[in-house]
């Protein structure tokens, strides 16, 4: 995919829910939730920018060895607003937009980020795309057009991107299942996916 348009992977939450485990370090097949998450969007062959708590955390360590720009955000204790605004910050000049993944989204595959990024290119970068689930329901990624960087720069406390989209003509486009709408913040949240993801591969 070309460079106008990198993936901006969110990793440096507090992942307080976790009650003093780590969301993004659980394991799944063997790799942490992080590197999954970031090996999926390098295979697009899309510039990747994900935002750590600090140069020294473990989740910086785990991706010590990713071709990856980290992105330490050491006020983002003061929401996620922060995470984005130092993420869009660190991005070349000149992309013509951004593709925002949180990390604690395991189900999202390498083939819906080309998805999204096709669409986005065949919209000419001007239009908000968001993702949602096989029912329709909204979710994540969203794509942001470089247009609405400057909105972006102003957002404070624990507000996402998906308010920049208030008013825009976003496009909405289908991911299989609930991949656009599955995230893990508690540990039962991860107790429940891992029932049902063995559920599934049982059926194949």
């Amino acid at each position: 995919m070309s460079d106008s348009v990198p993936i901006l992977i969110l990793a440096a939450g507090a992942s307080s829910r976790m009650r003093g485990g780590d969301k993004l370090l659980e394991r799944i097949d063997g790799v942490d939730l992080i590197s999954l998450v970031t090996g999926r969007a390098l295979a697009t062959g899309a510039p990747v920018f994900v935002t750590v708590p600090t140069d020294s955390h473990e989740r910086t360590r785990a991706l010590a060895a990713r071709p990856v720009t980290l992105v330490p955000v050491h006020d983002a204790a003061s929401g996620m607003a922060a995470s984005l605004r130092a993420g869009v910050r660190s991005l070349p000049e000149g992309v013509q937009g951004v593709l925002v993944l949180p990390a604690d989204m395991p189900e999202v595959t390498t083939e819906d980020l080309n998805l999204m990024l096709t669409h986005f290119a065949e919209l000419g970068a001007r239009h908000p795309l968001r993702a949602t689930d096989a029912a329709g329901r909204r979710g994540n990624p969203v794509i942001l057009p470089a247009r609405l960087f400057a909105r972006l720069a102003r957002l404070r406390g624990d507000t996402g991107a998906r308010v920049l989209l208030d008013g825009e003509n976003t496009c909405f486009i289908r991911l299989p299942d609930d991949h656009a709408t599955t995230d893990l913040d508690t540990p039962e949240d991860w107790i429940a996916w891992r029932a049902r993801d063995a559920i599934r591969r049982n059926r194949r």
